[in-house]
């Protein structure tokens, strides 16, 4: 089996909507983010080729970051051997990848990182990649430190405060 690093890419582009536009405006019939963080899974299909396979905005608020817009191109699986289809899978899927990428890079940043999400599967894969039940309807969690009780309560209404993002 190839090794996941061989042919899927996650890196923070700084201009998310050439990209991946076409990924999330399927997804939600809106234009794609254009501040904030742009984290990107690419397949790369050859040396010259990489194709925007999923994405997840980040959007720094201090001392919290939100999670959203999270969105993948399964028309991707389609450039892929059968033998790439199953490391992918058994590493969790190139939006589980995304996010773990986009958990390491922003967590000095900030004291917990949240995801909303009503999409059975999303919050499945959010699970997976590192995130946890808040307490809230549809609030995922991802806390980078140990925080106690009352900060968690602060952080979490702060970004309730946000919701839908």
């Amino acid at each position: 089996m190839p090794a996941i690093d061989d042919f899927i890419i996650v890196t923070e582009v700084d201009h998310g909507p050439p990209f991946v536009g076409h990924i999330f405006e399927r997804k939600y019939r809106a234009a794609a983010p254009t501040f904030g963080h742009h984290i990107v899974a690419f397949y790369r299909q050859s040396w010259d080729r990489y194709v925007p396979f999923s994405y997840v905005h980040f959007t720094d608020c201090g001392d919290i970051y939100l999670a959203g817009g999270a969105s993948t191109d399964g028309r991707a699986f389609a450039f892929m051997d059968a033998d790439e289809r199953q490391a992918l899978t058994a590493a969790g899927g190139a939006y589980v990848l995304a996010l773990r990428y986009g958990f390491q890079r922003f967590a000095a940043r900030c004291e917990a990182i949240y995801g909303y999400c009503g999409d059975a599967r999303a919050w499945e894969g959010g699970l997976q990649a590192g995130f946890a039940p808040s307490g809230e309807d549809k609030l995922l969690i991802h806390v980078p430190r140990p925080l106690d009780a009352l900060r968690q309560r602060e952080l979490t209404a702060k970004a309730l405060s946000f919701i839908p993002f």
